[in-house]
């Protein structure tokens, strides 16, 4: 190749000059973009739901994100029209779902939920998640409420299964469910500690002592806790109990779960005596 051919070669058309202008433009655009924030200081702003969070702590954080008085968002879920199925009776429990959201100065408590609610939507909408309703004869919605015990039950991820295993084969045995996470969502607490009188409340949520789901989700469940609702892990449990972290004892047998029940609540007094606060 002559010098001059080579020469002719690298001369842009007019076309090119032009894009390579426009490329210049942007980049210099980037640039002034990235200086501006790094003078600001102006991060992302975000707010983070964490799987298993119950309603009442999301409008919380969302409070304090927006810089709130306590009891806006919670005020704001009862008229933000939020796009919920007809069993949920307008509470979105449940539906706000675990992720992390984007703020910026013009997000309102309303539109955030609602955006909440939309990405529950799609998740819950899933070709999976309806099929597998479907299969075990649930609506989507049943789902989300067995899901958000399993959330609030199991101990480690790996035990979500059992534990929609336990929670399915109970309902098809006509029994009550007795899970203490109903009972502590009914009581607005969180403890492991679940006495006599605490399965007496007269409470839709008493799953000791009404059979069936509760009303409602009792939290905002995950992924892993909704693919446990849907495909259990086989099994004939009918009871289980978190002896020790770790160490979840799932049985069919009465007899054999009152014996890890008595082993959990020595544990649970001995951890009590040890730390002082027996």
């Amino acid at each position: 190749m002559s010098e001059t051919t080579y020469r002719r070669s690298r001369r842009l058309t007019r076309r090119g000059r032009l894009l390579l202008l426009l490329f210049a433009l942007l980049l210099s655009a980037g640039v002034v973009l990235v200086l501006v924030l790094r003078e600001t200081g102006a991060p992302a702003r975000t707010l983070l739901v964490p799987e298993g969070w119950r309603a009442t702590q999301v409008y919380a954080a969302v409070d304090k994100r927006l810089e709130l008085a306590p009891g806006t968002t919670r005020r704001a879920a009862s008229t933000a029209n939020l796009d919920l199925p007809a069993e949920a009776r307008g509470n979105p429990e449940g539906y706000l779902f675990p992720a992390t959201y984007p703020v910026t100065d013009d997000t309102t408590p309303g539109g955030l939920l609602a955006y909440m609610v939309q990405t529950a939507n799609k998740r819950f909408g899933q070709d999976r998640i309806a099929e597998g309703a479907r299969r075990a004869g649930l609506s989507v919605y049943q789902v989300v409420t067995m899901a958000g015990i399993v959330q609030a039950e199991a101990d480690t991820p790996a035990d979500m299964g059992k534990v929609a295993r336990v929670i399915r084969n109970r309902l098809a045995h006509g029994m009550p469910l007795q899970m203490d996470s109903t009972l502590n969502y009914a009581l607005n607490r969180s403890t492991l500690a679940t006495t006599t009188g605490d399965t007496k409340i007269d409470s839709p949520y008493n799953t000791y002592e009404r059979k069936g789901l509760p009303p409602t989700p009792i939290g905002n469940p995950g992924r892993q806790a909704l693919d446990a609702a849907i495909d259990p892990t086989p099994g004939t449990w009918l009871y289980f109990v978190t002896v020790a972290p770790g160490d979840t004892r799932f049985t069919d047998s009465y007899a054999q779960h009152r014996l890890n029940v008595s082993e959990f609540n020595e544990n649970r007094k001995s951890h009590k005596e040890t730390d002082g606060t027996g």
